[in-house]
Formats: structure tokens, sequence, C-alpha cells
């Protein structure tokens, strides 16, 4: 465990202190802890009390809720820039989702009463929060509907999509996916089964809308799958 400049951060320009004074930068970078993760540790479990709040330097973590009846649902991947754990810090409620490291992460701890000194001394970054707060409610509105009105097939195309948008790096003329999920987890994000998204995905590659590399996924057709994705 260890701390190191946000001055420094590769991830800085994408969080919520990127517009701090260089005061308040210092204090922040003198209070948190810079914890290395590996594939499959923990960050926090669902039900536990907050303590803080995550800033992800690097790395991959899923989001994810597990049901009445014990099912995981995925909620959402975060990535290098943002902040898990705000809404339950200052709602000061139990963790609604676990968070848990998809694959080899950089994660900074900022503790409660650092965060709400920096709060009072730059109102700056309350505003950055209530703007992430406000963008995942909006995306959670949109997931809602979309379970509700779509097809499985444009739930699908759909989720591509947010995951070329948020993940994906051009890569000779293609688009690659640079995140590795299983199909049990995409089925989770998209509320379908397993051989649904097999059967699926395997009609993508022979439309040649994707193609796939092991468990590199490549998007060759984005027009065809943003239609896809409108159909209800």
């Amino acid at each position: 465990m260890k701390s190191f400049g946000c001055e420094n951060c590769a991830s800085r320009d994408q969080g919520i202190f990127c517009e701090l004074s260089k005061h308040a930068l210092e204090g922040i970078s003198s209070g948190k802890l810079m914890n290395q993760y590996k594939k499959g540790q923990t960050l926090f479990l669902q039900g536990n009390q907050p303590q803080g709040l995550y800033c992800i330097n690097s790395g991959k973590i899923k989001i994810s809720k597990i049901g009445p009846e014990g099912k995981e649902s995925i909620v959402r991947i975060a990535a290098p820039g943002d902040v898990l754990g705000h809404r339950s810090l200052f709602s000061d409620e139990a963790y609604a989702a676990t968070a848990t490291v998809l694959e080899d992460a950089t994660v900074c701890f900022l503790e409660k009463k650092l965060i709400h000194n920096t709060l009072q001394m730059e109102p700056s970054v309350a505003l950055k929060l209530i703007q992430k707060l406000s963008k995942a409610m909006g995306e959670a509105e949109d997931r809602g509907a979309s379970m509700a009105q779509k097809t499985v097939k444009a739930r699908m195309a759909e989720l591509l999509l947010t995951l070329m948008k948020k993940h994906g790096v051009e890569d000779k003329g293609r688009t690659r996916l640079d995140i590795k999920l299983s199909r049990e987890e995409m089925a989770s994000m998209i509320g379908t089964a397993n051989e649904t998204v097999i059967r699926i995905m395997s009609d993508f590659k022979s439309d040649e809308l994707i193609a796939q590399e092991g468990k590199v996924i490549y998007v060759l057709d984005e027009e065809t799958l943003f239609a896809i994705a409108q159909d209800n």
C-alpha cells in the first residue's frame, strides 16, 4: 500500500479531481492510499458500510448486484477515471453493489473525512460528483427502458456498442474491445441466458458485424449494429 502524486496520474484528466487547485491536489495526494489489485479481488461488498470512495487509475472493475435468489446482475464496467462508492458514501447507506476487479488494477482510496474536507475547500469537486451521479442515474434509466422494450438481439447490439464507446481501441482499421468478458457476464448485462448470447454472437460473426480472435472481440460494422440496437 503506497501513495503517489495525483498530478502525475494518467487518468487525472478523466476524473473528478482534474480541476483542483495545486494546494487541494497536494492534499488529496498526501491523504489517499494507492492499492494494486489482481483479477478477481474485491474492492467492496454489497451490504457493507462505505468508509470512503475509490478512484480508478488503471484497470477495469465490474460492478454487480446479487438478487434475492442469489443471481448476479452486472450493473456496469468501470474504467480509469471513474470513481466508485460515492453514492453510498454521501447517502450514508450500505453499498448497493459489489466491485470486483476484471483485470489487474491500480485504485486509490480516499477516506470519508478527506473527501468532506476537499468538498468544503473545492466546490468544483462537488459539482463533478453531482454530474457523475446524474449521468449514472440517466444511464441506469436508459438500461431499464432498454431491457423492458428491446429484443435480446437489440440489447446485445447495444451492449457491444456501449463497450466499444468506453473500451474501444482502433486496431488496423477495426475497433477492438479492450475488455474481456465471459459469455456469462455478457448474458448478465443484458438479462438473458448464456446460450442466447452464444447464438447471437455467432449470427453477428456470420453477418460480419463483428470478428473474434480468441477472447478478443472486434467491431466491424458499427452502423448495422446501431440499426439493430434501435429495433424494439
